[in-house]
């Protein structure tokens, strides 16, 4: 449950501490006095969507701290890596920024806003006075149905089988489209192979060809340079090449070092300067027939380059142009055998679409039987609410669809009702007033209790629209409600305030020209005084006190009442 909600600067409160307790947690006050904002720092806590706005003005930024104790959500916790507290205590820590920026932790460790919201959505259920619209969507029907009928199983057992028939009408689809457009694009590809087969391309041929083209585009140059080369090292007819020369120089020096020893060693020295001019000889000789070509090898060679070039633009290198080719081969393979694949398809498709209309049926069955049960139920609980002449109907259409069934099943449902006896059944969202459309969610709420793991429900003045004996009702059956779950309810009517196992007392009061919001926790001498206070407005009487303490004793006795049953 939650036991502490601390707030600091949140539109009018500056700072206000709640310790809220078990049951049902009643705030009253004055219209505009600030009960919303705490309904809001909720939100806060549990990641919903927040303006810049809510900052108290001149502050830079506003916080909600909760504190939330027996709750039973480890498991969401160890999957996200939060540590647990010792004490089993859940602390959730939200600041907002005027500049935006919003910080956000649980148990001391930082997470990001959508997981505050994934956590939010286990914890807490916020139900705000203008939540009863939700019952004018029709589209939710079906999922108050389900929840109810406990069917999230069996509907995600569905969906299985619903996705392998989707996957498959996918790929029937993609295939038969290929079929109609086989002939046309088994003669492209037929080329396209063709053309990549002929080219036997193979991977590092163009950088080989681009270095040979190079080389021999500058032949000419390259052949004088090494001509040159060749001779300073050969010799001429009119000169010496390096190499007789060096031979010369040996041969002196042999013949001087007969007289010393001094020349030997420089002779020794010019011997391996002379077998290196050599193989210098030697390799610029390689060099020299190398550039004896002919002009059809260049020739040759940029045609075929021109040819890899063409290709590497279409498809990318010759690595992808070898991919492509092996892909084109498969495709028309299997264009050549698409026919007798859309067979397989069309085969397994129709299987397919037979067990998932089975599902769908066995769902439909169940939600059937659910319905029933859900009607008698919130006949119940509405004749319980002041609404004794009312009827109650689920309605079942096929789905209007190309096979008759989607990704929630085969039924369209929708909530009829008739809020008066002798008028027929009609569609909420034309009969139902803004009252009888707070108790018929509060009826779905009380129903659905039992099948929400959520604990803390809160309630933003659900007693729109109603009064009198009616608005008494609502309150026993929030109280009916609270038994089960910890209940926070915002209200303005004093037969809801009497049910109260807490009450809180929201008043504005002003300070140096400024106003804050007090939060207050009621005593029983308290309580009277507020509920005198919502009955006769600002004129506290006797009378009205003892109208209050006589409201607070018949609440006494009911909730007496319910626990004995």
């Amino acid at each position: 449950m939650l036991s502490l909600l601390h707030i600091e600067n949140i539109a009018v409160i500056e700072k206000a501490d709640i310790e809220f307790g078990e049951g049902l947690n009643v705030l009253t006050g004055e219209t505009g006095a600030g009960k919303s904002i705490v309904i809001d720092s909720l939100g806060v806590i549990s990641g919903e969507r927040i303006s810049r706005d809510i900052i108290r003005t001149g502050s830079g930024a506003a916080s909600v701290t909760a504190v939330f104790t027996d709750i039973c959500e480890s498991t969401w916790l160890e999957e996200n890596g939060i540590e647990q507290d010792e004490s089993g205590e859940l602390m959730i820590f939200r600041r907002i920024s005027a500049d935006g920026r919003n910080t956000c932790r649980i148990n001391g460790m930082p997470v990001a806003v959508a997981q505050l919201h994934e956590l939010g959505e286990k914890l807490v259920n916020i139900y705000g006075q203008n939540d009863g619209k939700l019952l004018l969507r029709e589209s939710s029907h079906r999922e108050y149905l389900d929840s109810y009928g406990a069917l999230s199983d069996m509907l995600s057992a569905y969906k299985e089988q619903y996705d392998k028939f989707q996957a498959l009408l996918d790929e029937y689809d993609e295939v038969l489209a290929a079929v109609n457009d086989r002939e046309y694009r088994e003669e492209m590809l037929r080329h396209q192979i063709t053309e990549l087969e002929k080219a036997e391309l193979r991977v590092g041929e163009d950088e080989e060809l681009q270095e040979r083209h190079g080389f021999l585009k500058n032949a000419e140059k390259l052949t004088h340079i090494v001509e040159s080369a060749f001779s300073a090292f050969y010799g001429g007819d009119d000169f010496e090449g390096v190499c007789s020369l060096l031979m010369q120089a040996q041969l002196d020096l042999d013949s001087a070092a007969r007289y010393t020893d001094k020349f030997g060693s420089i002779s020794d020295e010019i011997v391996q300067m002379r077998y290196t001019a050599e193989d210098i000889e030697e390799k610029l000789r390689e060099l020299r027939g190398e550039l004896d070509f002919s002009p059809e090898e260049f020739d040759r060679i940029e045609a075929r380059l021109n040819t890899i070039n063409r290709l590497k633009k279409r498809y990318g290198s010759i690595d992808d142009c070898i991919v492509a080719l092996d892909k084109m081969r498969s495709e028309l393979d299997s264009l050549e055998y698409s026919s007798d694949r859309l067979s397989k398809l069309e085969k397994e498709l129709n299987e397919q679409k037979k067990v998932t209309e089975d599902k769908a049926r066995s769902l439909s069955a169940m939600r059937r039987k659910a319905a029933e049960s859900l009607s008698n139920e919130i006949v119940r609980e509405l004749s319980d609410l002041s609404m004794p002449g009312v009827r109650f109907s689920v309605d079942f259409l096929p789905k209007m669809c190309q096979y008759g069934f989607d990704s929630t099943g085969c039924d369209e449902v929708r909530f009829l009702m008739s809020a008066n006896a002798g008028e027929g059944l009609g569609r909420i969202s034309k009969i139902a007033s803004g009252g009888e459309l707070s108790r018929i969610m509060l009826a779905l709420k009380k129903v659905l209790v039992g099948c929400d793991d959520v604990e803390v429900l809160v309630f933003d003045e659900v007693d729109s629209g109603v009064s009198g004996i009616a608005a008494q009702r609502v309150g026993e059956k929030l109280s009916d409600i609270a038994a089960d779950k910890q209940v926070l309810c915002v209200t303005h009517l004093p037969q809801l305030a009497a049910m109260a196992d807490c009450q809180f007392e929201i008043k504005k009061v002003q300070k140096d020209g400024r106003t804050f919001t007090e939060v207050d926790r009621l005593d029983i001498e308290g309580r009277k005084r507020e509920l005198a206070r919502l009955t006769g407005g600002e004129n506290i009487t006797e009378t009205t006190l003892k109208s209050a303490e006589e409201q607070l004793a018949a609440a006494k006795k009911y909730k007496e009442r319910l626990k004995s049953r």
